[in-house]
């Protein structure tokens, strides 16, 4: 029985005694290079196991608090898992990079963190830490094609560019050649619109104006007197002029520049709604009454009349 129970106890202790000899706390912290460029990427992992009922304080390990020589860290992240023996492993990465050409070996230096024993019921913020553990650095070799101890660095190439083939030279003018001639019909285009728009505009315009222009016309020559001679001359005059501009306006004749027998004339000739022997025989009397001399004058229902046909004219 004796010799039965014997191998138990001694494998008993033996475990017993692992377990005991197992630390609360491993760390190990590795890179993924040796040696680096300029710009490269260093990943330096630390992962750090813990016992049961033990763990590690994390802002001791946090990004602001890791010392670098001639790194620089742009990220980091961190991961934990747990184990069926209640072990937890924290794993935590920062990303390192470096810029310079002056420092041949870039560095990591030891950080230390604090661990604790986990008791129930007690939070974490209110125990004492159970001890401290050393987490070791890391050493990465510079490397580059740049010769080493220069006190300056040309960043340019003191030479010449070489000089572009002739085709190469000319394909900017011939570029904008070919966009110039592929907008021509556009910008043409768009410029017979506007024009037209105008045009258009100033037709409107041109009609509404002549309307006004026409009524204008005809209350003028209502109100006129024509007691005196001198009455009467103003009165043709406002005749002529209301019916030329009239002729201008409808016809498209330069009435105001021609005389009774030529307006009659062009008047053959014109699309317009104006009877010319009407109108060339009102100008005509309007001339004569005009530049004829004072005994010339009509009579007072001459003139009457004239303003009567003039209206007549105007109304068409």
């Amino acid at each position: 029985m004796t010799r039965r129970v014997l191998p138990v106890l001694l494998l008993l202790l033996a475990a017993r005694a692992t377990f005991a000899a197992e630390p609360p706390v491993q760390v190990r912290s590795s890179v993924d290079r040796t040696a680096a460029w300029v710009a490269d990427r260093v990943t330096y992992t630390i992962e750090i196991r813990c016992a049961p009922g033990v763990d590690v304080l994390l802002d001791d390990l946090a990004k602001e608090k890791l010392r670098v020589n001639g790194f620089e860290i742009v990220g980091n992240d961190s991961s934990v898992t747990t184990d069926a023996a209640d072990r937890t492993t924290h794993t935590l990465r920062y990303v390192l990079t470096t810029y310079r050409v002056d420092t041949p070996l870039l560095t990591v230096e030891p950080i230390s963190a604090r661990y604790y024993q986990r008791r129930p019921g007690q939070r974490l913020q209110d125990m004492a830490p159970a001890g401290e553990v050393k987490i070791p650095g890391a050493a990465v070799s510079f490397r580059s094609t740049i010769p080493e101890n220069q006190p300056t660095y040309a960043l340019r190439d003191g030479r010449e560019s070489a000089s572009r083939h002739a085709l190469f030279v000319r394909a900017g003018s011939i570029g904008m050649a070919l966009v110039v001639i592929a907008l021509a019909p556009a910008v043409f285009l768009a410029a017979v619109a506007v024009r037209r728009r105008a045009a258009g505009r100033v037709g409107r315009r041109t009609a509404r104006q002549s309307r006004a222009d026409h009524r204008a016309a005809l209350e003028r020559l209502r109100s006129l007197d024509v007691t005196t001679d001198e009455d009467r001359r103003r009165a043709y005059d406002a005749i002529s002029s209301a019916v030329r501009e009239h002729i201008a306006s409808r016809a498209g004749v330069p009435a105001t520049a021609l005389t009774a027998t030529e307006i009659e004339d062009a008047l053959a000739h014109a699309r317009g709604r104006v009877s010319r022997e009407e109108v060339s025989a009102l100008i005509a009397s309007c001339d004569e009454a005009r530049y004829g001399p004072p005994q010339a004058i009509p009579t007072p229902q001459a003139c009457r009349d004239a303003l009567s046909a003039a209206e007549q004219v105007l109304g068409h």
